[in-house]
C-alpha cells in the first residue's frame, strides 16, 4: 500500500463563498474528509493562495492572476482572505502550503511529499476549474497514483465541474466521495 496524503486546497473564504458558502455541501465534505484523514492518521496537507503586499508575485500579462489585483487586498498573505477557512481544522501535525499559482505545486509541496514518502495524493479542492485541475495534471505527470474526492471539489460553473469530475479526472485519479474513501481507510 502506497503512502498517502489529504491535500486540502484553497479552502480559502472568498474560494467557499464562490460554491456554497459556509453551510454548502463541498465545505462540509471537506472537513468530513479532514476528520477522516485525521483519524487514519493520513498526513494532511493544507494549501493556499498568497501574495505579498502589492501582488509582487503577479506579472501583468498573467491573464488568470492579474485580475486579482484589481480587488484590494484579497489572498495577501496577511489578509482574512488568504487564511483557510475557519471550518477546517489545521492541527500542530498538519502542514500549511502556500503557493503563489494555480497548481499547488507552485509552491515547496514536491520536497514535502517527497519527505514524507507521499506516492499516493487524495485531493480536495476549490475550485475544481484551477486547483484541482492544475494539481491532477501535474501530479499525474509526476507519477502520483490520484483520488480525486468528487464532492470535496466545487466550481462556481456546476457544469464545468461535472464535466471534469465525470470525463477529464477519470482519465488520471480514482473519483469517488469522501465517504467512499473514507470506508476504505
Amino acid at each position: 500500500m502506497s503512502a498517502q496524503a489529504l491535500l486540502v486546497m484553497d479552502f480559502q473564504p472568498p474560494n467557499v463563498g464562490a460554491v456554497g458558502g459556509d453551510d454548502g455541501p463541498v465545505l462540509a465534505a471537506a472537513v468530513s474528509a479532514v476528520d477522516a484523514a485525521r483519524k487514519a492518521g493520513v498526513p494532511i496537507i493544507h494549501v493556499r493562495v498568497a501574495f505579498r503586499d502589492g501582488y509582487r508575485e503577479v506579472n501583468a500579462a498573467n491573464k488568470n492572476m492579474s485580475p486579482l489585483t484589481g480587488y484590494g487586498d484579497v489572498f495577501i498573505e496577511t489578509s482574512a482572505t488568504s487564511q483557510i477557512h475557519p471550518a477546517i481544522t489545521v492541527a500542530p501535525e498538519d502542514s500549511v502550503v502556500v503557493k503563489r499559482r494555480v497548481s499547488a505545486f507552485a509552491s515547496d509541496l514536491a520536497p514535502l511529499l517527497s519527505g514524507l514518502g507521499v506516492t499516493k495524493l487524495v485531493l480536495a479542492g476549490i475550485v475544481t476549474s484551477g486547483v484541482v485541475l492544475s494539481t491532477v495534471r501535474h501530479a499525474s505527470d509526476a507519477d502520483f497514483e490520484l483520488t480525486v474526492l468528487s464532492d470535496a471539489c466545487g466550481d462556481p460553473d456546476p457544469v464545468v465541474h461535472q464535466v471534469l469530475i465525470e470525463k477529464i479526472f477519470p482519465q488520471q485519479a480514482e473519483v469517488v466521495t469522501v465517504k467512499e474513501w473514507a470506508d476504505t481507510l
